[in-house]
């Protein structure tokens, strides 16, 4: 989507309407009629009252998560453990207690809560795709437990939103509970192809946020142009879905041809990304620069701490625009490169694991 036409067209004349820069913060001259259309057009695609935009996905959790964690008196937050640097980061700069549940452990999150008082006020954070294993939470689980149990849910979309679900608007969306989950988070730097994140919520809830998130509050909006190529790709993918299709289609070419050169695909992946596991620090970071320049593909070797030591990988995505003839060079040139630093393949690193 950073390439179409359409966002180019629609940045290039926001470009010549409003200038460069957004003028100051959203509260302070920041704001121009694009943002309210844009927050117009994300809270319908979630199908919530209200949306509020941020400058990055990161800010839009970190800033969010601060905020109603001070403003609701005695909140508990409990996480999942893998969630994203800028969830941890939210909760980490706040006094409240936390708790974390193990990986998609619904039975552990119901413990926790049921640990709690049912008036005690909880909010439950989470994701939809996680995006080093490429898996999917029990959404529908999660958000029925914490129903139960009287607490709040906060979900990222960031690896969903633009391809998965009716009008690509999340896998909560895919699932039909996105109307349960009461504050969904996304981004626009992914799948909408520009940059910024955002909050889609109920009405008291956006307000909160927009008057008291300091994150919010006190830094420059997005430019115009920045938020007029987001909407013009938001509303080209609630009607389109060629992009979503050729996106799973490419991706399943990939995955077999993955496979057909025994490449080890972590099979923790349910989604589009594709982590290939190598295993250790150096060979990863010398197996990108074979790729690189022995065979022109760029693959960003993923070591510590964005995962566990031991589980070093590629993390690999196709995209509507790769060729066939593209994902098959891909599958050739990791084949060779794995035989040249010996990594070993999926027949010998999973078969191992199971025995």
């Amino acid at each position: 989507m950073s390439q179409h036409p359409a966002v180019r067209e629609q940045m290039h004349d926001a470009l010549e309407t409003y200038g460069a820069g957004s003028g100051g913060s959203r509260n302070i001259g920041g704001s121009h009629e694009v943002y309210t259309s844009l927050e117009a057009s994300l809270a319908d695609w979630h199908g919530k009252e209200a949306a509020l935009v941020f400058p990055t996905g990161f800010g839009s959790n970190d800033a969010t998560l601060q905020c109603l964690l001070r403003r609701i008196p005695d909140c508990v937050v409990i996480s999942d453990e893998l969630n994203h640097a800028s969830i941890v980061n939210g909760i980490r700069s706040t006094p409240n207690e936390r708790k974390i549940f193990r990986h998609n452990d619904v039975e552990h999150l119901e413990q926790i809560l049921a640990s709690y008082p049912l008036g005690q006020p909880k909010i439950v954070v989470f994701e939809s795709i996680y995006s080093m294993d490429g898996d999917i939470a029990p959404i529908a689980e999660i958000v029925a437990i914490a129903k139960r149990y009287n607490a709040l849910t906060y979900l990222d979309e960031v690896h969903a939103v633009g391809m998965y679900g009716p009008r690509g608007a999340g896998i909560a969306a895919e699932l039909d509970v996105a109307d349960q989950v009461d504050i969904i988070q996304g981004t626009m730097a992914k799948a909408i192809g520009v940059i910024g994140g955002y909050i889609a919520s109920d009405q008291v809830i956006v307000d909160a946020v927009r008057s008291f998130a300091v994150g919010f509050i006190f830094t420059t909006s997005l430019p115009p142009a920045i938020t007029a190529g987001c909407l013009a790709s938001v509303e080209h993918l609630k009607a389109s879905r060629f992009e979503r299709d050729q996106l799973h289609t490419q991706t399943a070419k990939l995955r077999e041809r993955l496979k057909h050169y025994d490449v080890p695909v972590m099979p923790c992946s349910q989604t589009h990304v594709l982590p290939v596991r190598v295993g250790e620090a150096k060979r990863c970071k010398a197996a990108a620069e074979r790729l690189l320049h022995n065979h022109g593909v760029y693959l960003q070797p993923i070591n510590y701490p964005s995962v566990p030591v031991g589980t070093e990988r590629f993390r690999v995505n196709a995209t509507p625009n790769h060729s066939d003839a593209q994902i098959e060079h891909l599958a050739v040139s990791l084949r060779e490169t794995f035989d040249h630093f010996s990594i070993p393949l999926a027949s010998e690193v999973f078969a191992a694991e199971v025995a």
